[in-house]
């Protein structure tokens, strides 16, 4: 396997995988509004859930052969891949009229496409980056996807000013269109070699190599991290329109992801060293009680105070621009390189079974109790598993050895 020289991260070849990831974010956040399509067509928020949870399924089941082609065809090829699937499933929405059996199809397609691209991604970044710069090389990369939250709901909620199919249109045109420039840049991206035979693309490979380096507790840490993703990129959009947030002259959507996205990228620009330097289980779990928090203060915002969007914003953007590089690291570091797109498409799969298990069940609570219950319900369970993964990590030798120790006092 072709590995970066000394400690040296930031060069052409990052740079251009980092526009990639912008760019393909932006087309991705542009999808915030799902939810808004579906209530188009005619569903309800319990149907927002379903059609969204439901969605993940189909890149759940596939992910182990994905993570084997990663592995076989390489992740530069796959990302163009994923790319394709992305811009093909986007343009295909347009033959929807009303909600069917179709939608939950291309809702499918949609998330299989960007499960490819950011496992293929992921794989890659880690396999062209100096290993014990890995959990850095993960956190800036990611700054490009908190870029690219910063443009796509905005943008989408310019193109929805008038909620006519010819702005659903142009809503899926654009984000088509927004994965040319980086599926462009894909072949400058250094290539990266397999050292020994193909591997076998069988699910019977993806179980032994999963068992064989099991990462452990974090996919609990995963999991939940999924069940806190639907919040913003589920629910949010639906919860400012039935919540009639408004403030005169600013996207509230837009104003919230401004803030999650814009502490994300403070956050983890500031502590890119930081799980080096102190462990990335320490930072994962402060991240964690941030999201937490995050969660719980969307009980803070009404009508009459649309303007405290921003709270739960940044909080929950903090948690994010702390957890999701520290918790990836963490599930790929028992993975060798070789075998990383096992590795990602392991992580992302416990990601995607956070939004199958949780966006259905979050939706029936905001029906029935409101979305105040709803986003206490995501933060209560993220602090229980918090809870859970600090306890089986204090059992740990090298995580207990970890923390600094009060010198023995003379007698």
């Amino acid at each position: 396997m072709n590995q970066p020289t000394a400690d040296r991260l930031y060069d052409r070849n990052f740079l251009l995988a980092f526009v990639s990831q912008t760019c393909f974010v932006c087309a991705n956040t542009l999808m915030a509004h799902y939810a808004r399509w579906i209530e188009f067509l005619g569903g309800d928020l319990g149907q927002v859930g379903l059609i969204m949870g439901a969605g993940a399924f189909l890149g759940l089941i596939l992910r182990p052969w994905m993570a084997q082609w990663i592995n076989r065809l390489g992740a530069r090829a796959m990302w163009g891949i994923g790319y394709g699937v992305f811009a093909a499933s986007s343009l295909t929405n347009l033959w929807l009229y009303e909600i069917g059996p179709l939608i939950y199809v291309l809702r499918s397609s949609l998330v299989l496409g960007v499960a490819i691209v950011f496992a293929s991604g992921l794989t890659y970044i880690t396999q062209t980056t100096p290993e014990h710069r890995r959990t850095e090389a993960i956190g800036i990369f990611g700054i490009g996807g908190f870029l690219g939250m910063l443009i796509g709901p905005l943008l989408g909620d310019l193109f929805l000013l008038e909620r006519e199919r010819s702005n659903f249109v142009l809503l899926f045109s654009i984000a088509a269109m927004a994965n040319l420039l980086p599926a462009l840049g894909l072949p400058f991206l250094r290539s990266v070699a397999s050292d020994g035979p193909k591997s076998s693309v069988r699910l019977a490979e993806f179980l032994r190599t999963t068992w064989r380096y099991w990462p452990g507790m974090i996919l609990m840490v995963d999991l939940a991290f999924g069940i806190c993703m639907s919040a913003p990129f589920i629910f949010v959009a639906s919860f400012i329109d039935q919540a009639s947030l408004r403030i005169e002259g600013v996207s509230v959507i837009g104003l919230f992801f401004f803030f999650y996205a814009g502490s994300g990228i403070i956050v983890r620009v500031s502590s890119r060293r930081l799980p080096d330097r102190i462990g990335a289980r320490k930072v994962l779990l402060v991240g964690m009680c941030f999201m937490s928090l995050g969660m719980l203060f969307f009980g803070l915002v009404d009508a009459a105070r649309s303007w405290m969007i921003v709270v739960p914003a940044m909080f929950a953007g903090t948690g994010h621009g702390l957890m999701f590089h520290t918790m990836t690291s963490l599930t790929l570091q028992s993975f060798p390189s070789k075998v990383r797109g096992t590795g990602s498409a392991l992580a992302l799969m416990m990601l995607d079974l956070g939004m199958i298990a949780g966006a259905p069940l979050l939706g029936l609570i905001g029906e029935r109790y409101g979305f105040a219950a709803m986003f206490a319900s995501i933060g209560g369970f993220l602090f229980v598993t918090a809870i859970g993964y600090a306890a089986s990590s204090l059992r740990s030798t090298r995580w207990w050895a970890s923390w600094p120790r009060r010198a023995p006092r003379a007698d």
